[in-house]
């Protein structure tokens, strides 16, 4: 009974934020964007000791376990088949749907839109290097996710191999006290999360609610579409092949699926993620706290959809590929950009607009016209809303999976 009063309350919380940003009264609207900002940056204080502190507490001590190691072979797997589900899905409906090509007028105007000062790493090098910190403090001032998970993980494996001692049981101690604290202070801010969500709706429905229709329909429809087939139909189906029932799962990530969407990132939602997962559906926590955190900054579903279709369209409108030709021709060309998607999707960090900036430096690497990125930039807000609450939805999915796999 409690669990439904609560979702009421969220519901109840959402419609009232979306007649407020309905009636465009500017002093509401301004509350609304200062209300938001505050939660989203209270969350994002959150999320990196809560990644950090999970990774450390678990790998310390589970160690080398045999448990360990399975964890994480079924979160890879598990992780790799829904992106690349979720991508596939993307495709089919990119050759269903066949979106036009925009009128070179449209595209011209979308180069004053062009976000400026977004390079590509110059090479895989780079990329690795720019995950390893040149100090300690360094991952957790610039939100660096994957160099994070590479200090906790070190750290975590470290205490797992020490030697007992009272040096040893001091830190673990430390760490399982940290670790509580935080969630002391997640559950107190769960409780006022209802204020957060009518300033969210308030903000989204004043501010973005316009720009779905015109020339890029049918790319939106695409993204979108795919977005709800994996998260209703996709998603659901691995977890009724493990024998596990959607309906109960989402109705108890429901708060972490909600919340991801108005935040628009999985990393800072991770907290609410955890607590949902452990406290509505009963996960383990040696499974929780090791595979969301790595799902957080490996598993996104919607991202690889983002990237493979927007690379499509933006090509398409470049002349650098043309869906007039043979799907034999094509197919090369495809399970590349299939590749690529997957890839870039799983190294893409979960925080707002990632997808974004990584697709922008994907299409200014192969010389792409970046004036269509400009062009989608106004919409994105709604669609990166959509893709990380399927993040969020495919992460719980996974963790569940993991743990009726654990049994």
């Amino acid at each position: 009974m409690a669990d439904k009063k609560q979702l009421l309350f969220w519901i109840s919380a959402l419609s009232l934020g979306a007649v407020l940003g309905l009636l465009h009264i500017n002093w509401v609207n301004e509350l609304a964007n200062f209300v938001a900002s505050v939660y989203t940056r209270l969350f994002q204080i959150l999320a990196a000791p809560t990644i950090a502190l999970a990774i450390v507490t678990t790998l310390s001590s589970l160690g080398m376990q045999k448990d360990t190691g399975r964890i994480f072979r079924r979160t890879i797997t598990y992780t790799l088949l829904t992106t690349v589900c979720s991508a596939l899905v993307g495709l089919g409906l990119y050759f269903i749907i066949r979106p036009d090509s925009l009128p070179e007028q449209i595209v011209n105007l979308g180069i004053a839109s062009t976000v400026e000062g977004v390079k590509p790493e110059s090479s895989i090098y780079d990329h690795i290097l720019s995950v390893i910190p040149t100090n300690m403090v360094q991952p957790f001032l610039e939100g660096n996710v994957l160099s994070i998970l590479l200090l906790a993980a070190s750290v975590g494996l470290g205490l797992s191999v020490m030697r007992e001692s009272d040096a040893k049981k001091t830190l673990v101690n430390m760490v399982n006290g940290l670790q509580d604290l935080l969630f002391i202070l997640i559950k107190a801010l769960v409780r006022t999360l209802p204020l957060g969500i009518v300033a969210f709706a308030a903000q989204l429905t004043a501010s973005h609610v316009e720009g779905l229709g015109g020339a890029l329909g049918k790319y939106v429809l695409v993204i979108l579409g795919g977005n709800i087939i994996q998260f209703f139909v996709v998603l659901p189906l691995f977890l009724l092949a493990r024998g596990l029932n959607p309906l109960y799962i989402l109705k108890g990530m429901a708060p972490a699926v909600l919340m991801a969407f108005f935040t628009k990132s999985s990393a800072a939602t991770l907290p609410v993620t955890m607590q949902s997962a452990e406290q509505n559906l009963n996960v383990k926590q040696k499974v929780s706290r090791f595979v969301l955190p790595i799902c957080t900054t490996i598993n996104m579903n919607g991202c690889a959809a983002f990237i493979l279709v927007t690379s499509l369209y933006v090509m398409q409108n470049g002349g650098l590929i043309s869906f007039e030709e043979p799907l034999v021709s094509l197919l090369p060309t495809l399970m590349l950009w299939l590749a690529i998607s997957v890839i870039a999707a799983i190294g893409n960090a979960g925080v707002p607009m990632g997808c974004y900036f990584l697709t922008f430096s994907l299409m200014s690497g192969i010389g792409a016209p970046l004036s269509i990125m400009g062009i989608i930039l106004p919409i994105f807000t709604v669609i990166d809303m959509v893709e990380t609450a399927e993040n969020v939805w495919s992460d719980s999915c996974v963790c569940n999976m993991v743990n009726k796999d654990m049994v």
